[in-house]
């Protein structure tokens, strides 16, 4: 049967002010009125029931999660005692799904994408999942289609072609191998090429493959993970998560896993994805205006142009004669900063830590 693993953990630091450690990104309706992680939970549907939907995330997020998601088993929503990155989630999260289900194919995904048309999302994932059914040892991804010289995604080199049937699956192909974030010079050679994919993040396997592939590649975070898996639904599942996973030594699942492990077959995504990495990364949701400004809330721009501008619609924020910048009012903090600038944004969100302002992180 095929289930569902959510990894919901991330800080989303670059969309601070509005993005807080209380109320990180994956929490925000930044796309409409669904957060983040209830869109996520959404485009599942018709795929698989609640009850086959897993959350891993921090800690301190499992309460707020669970408010807003209240379709889905309260024990199916689960908190890190610490960050350990992707590859221990993944894990942990593919031997609780094959406890229950030795055979389970397993879809993950992170909780902060917007993909869009959900029908087409759902196509996608049946057709990696048939994929894995034909030869349960492959991984399968999926790649999407770049548009520019994105220095700030992975990449995925695709090889030969994978034939499907039926042929009206989306395109598949072999992976020769997974590219780091490039330089420019680099980025735009794998887009003159039309060889490679930006990396998605989103993964179907099956649970047993994958846990031999940690295993195999990382045995000391397999052994840890698996008393832990073993406590789950006792009452000492707490105190052993919280023991063995903070000995784990994190690492990403693309690092531990995917940069070794054969056969891995790339889909070329039939949908639009947007990873709503940054605040520039709203144009692509709300448009811009005929001078390249996304505006968002109650704001008036003269004379400015390819601003992002983001405030709420009882505060007025007026630009007047700036460029390339980002404005992002909340009711206890405003960054105003250069476009060229954002990446260090988590900048101030360590610089917040180091002066002890907590009322602002």
């Amino acid at each position: 049967m095929l289930h569902a693993l959510i990894m919901a953990g991330g800080a989303g630091t670059r969309f601070w002010p509005l993005s807080r450690h209380e109320r990180p990104k994956q929490l925000l309706q930044l796309a409409g009125e669904r957060t983040m992680i209830q869109m996520a939970v959404d485009r599942l549907a018709g795929l698989l029931p609640p009850s086959r939907v897993s959350i891993i995330t921090a800690a301190h997020l499992v309460e707020p999660i669970r408010q807003q998601l209240p379709e889905l088993p309260s024990g199916s929503i689960l908190g890190e005692p610490c960050k350990r990155d992707t590859a221990p989630c993944v894990g942990l999260g593919a031997m609780l799904a094959a406890k229950n289900d030795p055979d389970a194919t397993l879809v993950v995904m992170p909780a902060d994408h917007l993909i869009e048309p959900v029908a087409a999302f759902r196509t996608a994932v049946a057709s990696a999942a048939a994929l894995v059914d034909e030869q349960p040892e492959r991984i399968v991804t999926f790649g999407i289609r770049p548009t520019f010289p994105a220095e700030t995604f992975g990449y995925i080199e695709r090889g030969a072609p994978v034939p499907t049937v039926p042929a009206d699956r989306p395109p598949s192909f072999e992976v020769v191998q997974f590219r780091e974030k490039p330089a420019r010079s680099i980025a735009e050679q794998y887009l003159e090429t039309g060889n490679f994919y930006w990396n998605s993040g989103i993964f179907v396997w099956k649970a047993k493959t994958i846990l031999a592939a940690i295993e195999k590649y990382d045995p000391k975070m397999y052994a840890h993970l698996v008393p832990i898996a073993a406590a789950f639904g006792t009452p000492e599942f707490q105190s052993v998560f919280e023991s063995k996973f903070s000995e784990i030594k994190g690492r990403s699942i693309d690092f531990t896993v995917l940069e070794h492990y054969q056969p891995v077959v790339v889909v070329e995504a039939p949908f639009v994805w947007n990873d709503v990495g940054s605040w520039q990364s709203l144009a692509a949701t709300h448009g811009t205006d005929a001078e390249g400004n996304t505006l968002i809330g109650k704001q008036i721009a003269i004379r400015s142009q390819g601003n992002v501008v983001y405030t709420t619609d009882d505060h007025l924020v007026a630009i007047l004669g700036i460029d390339d910048c980002i404005v992002v009012h909340t009711p206890d903090a405003t960054l105003v900063a250069s476009k060229h600038e954002e990446e260090a944004v988590r900048e101030i969100v360590k610089k917040l830590g180091e002066k002890s302002w907590k009322e602002h992180l």
